[in-house]
């Protein structure tokens, strides 16, 4: 007996990688074991030149195949240099490096993916040559009226729960045809791992409907909402007290840190974070309770229990979850643990 492996990988378009992925026929060998490696031509996805066109993908992650069912399987991979060193469009190398190192203060987080239908050329929900009513009733809404993608908001969440994918939630957002689903409380490389993942099976089951998704951060310009991937994080000290919050929170904006961070928090990021539509200035860092033009939220919960959680907001609907969650950890666990609060 054979079954189906869906090897899924980050190709090295930029400024935003897409995602690629091809079908491996495995037998009954393969089961319970470590699955094998398999290579790509990398001068079709930008990540290598004809005349040495090889790159590898190494399995990292397997989950149930929604789609096909059965054993089939869902492996998500990063992309390997042929001497098996990281290729340079693999960020999650980087990744399981930093957080190897701040293992110990327990790192989670929590990803809300926004992301926008779109039927053709314009936002499904957006009328030919024109434009819906102003935003105010959709996020969270209910009625054809005001509500449009939702059976591919279902099934997506059906595949995603199916692959055993730590969704733990989903709404319709501010502008029509806008949704998001939630990713976590995991690890920083589980999230990531399973963020991409779900991403490919967004677009996947978008497939069926003759619909695309997209995770441009400002799909409409104007008095539109622009589409955020907000990044809940805490560690061990942050969920049992709150001098830590603070610690994480200043440590965001000292020095050059608001800009190392923005500058990899997605392309087209300035064009989201104009400081409205509940967003901040790209180029100014502020933190505050229940702020949501704030660049990091500290929830009202938070303030009140004295522990938990901080959001960044800044993070576009098009940031690798790699490269943002590396970007936290590092930032705020070592200032955490240079002010012994670990």
């Amino acid at each position: 007996m054979t079954f189906k492996a869906e090897y899924i990988w980050i190709d090295g378009t930029e400024p935003t990688a897409k995602l690629r992925s091809k079908t491996k026929i495995l037998g009954d060998d393969a089961k319970g074991v470590e699955l094998p490696i398999w290579g790509f031509d990398g001068s079709s996805t930008n990540q290598a030149e004809g005349h040495a066109s090889d790159r590898v993908l190494k399995p990292v992650a397997t989950f149930p195949d929604p789609i096909r069912g059965g054993d089939d399987i869902l492996v998500m991979c990063e992309v390997l240099n042929i001497d098996m060193t990281p290729h340079e469009s693999n960020t999650r190398a980087a990744l399981a490096e930093v957080a190897e190192k701040f293992a110990a203060q327990e790192p989670i987080f929590g990803i809300e993916q926004e992301y926008t239908f779109f039927d053709g050329e314009r936002p499904l929900g957006f009328p030919v040559g024109g434009f819906p009513a102003p935003q105010g009733g959709y996020y969270c809404g209910v009625g054809a009226d005001e509500i449009f993608g939702r059976d591919v908001v279902e099934a997506h969440l059906e595949n995603c729960l199916k692959a055993g994918l730590g969704i733990s939630g989903i709404n319709a957002e501010v502008m029509p045809g806008q949704w998001e689903f939630q990713v976590g409380p995991l690890a920083p490389l589980e999230v990531s791992d399973q963020l991409w993942v779900a991403r490919w099976l967004l677009y996947r089951t978008a497939e069926d409907f003759n619909i695309s998704a997209t995770l441009d951060p400002k799909p409409v310009k104007g008095d539109w909402n622009g589409a955020g991937a907000h990044t809940n994080f805490s560690t061990k000290a942050m969920r049992e007290g709150y001098d830590a919050i603070i610690t994480a929170c200043e440590s965001l904006g000292e020095g050059s840190k608001p800009l190392d961070h923005v500058k990899n928090y997605g392309a087209g990021i300035d064009d989201r974070l104009t400081g409205l539509h509940e967003t901040a200035p790209w180029n100014e860092y502020s933190y505050g309770v229940s702020n949501r033009g704030a660049s990091v939220r500290i929830p009202w919960q938070v303030e009140k229990d004295g522990k938990g959680y901080i959001e960044d907001r800044r993070p576009n609907a098009n940031v690798d979850p790699y490269v943002v969650t590396r970007l936290l950890v590092d930032t705020c666990c070592t200032a955490l643990e240079k002010a012994g609060q670990v």
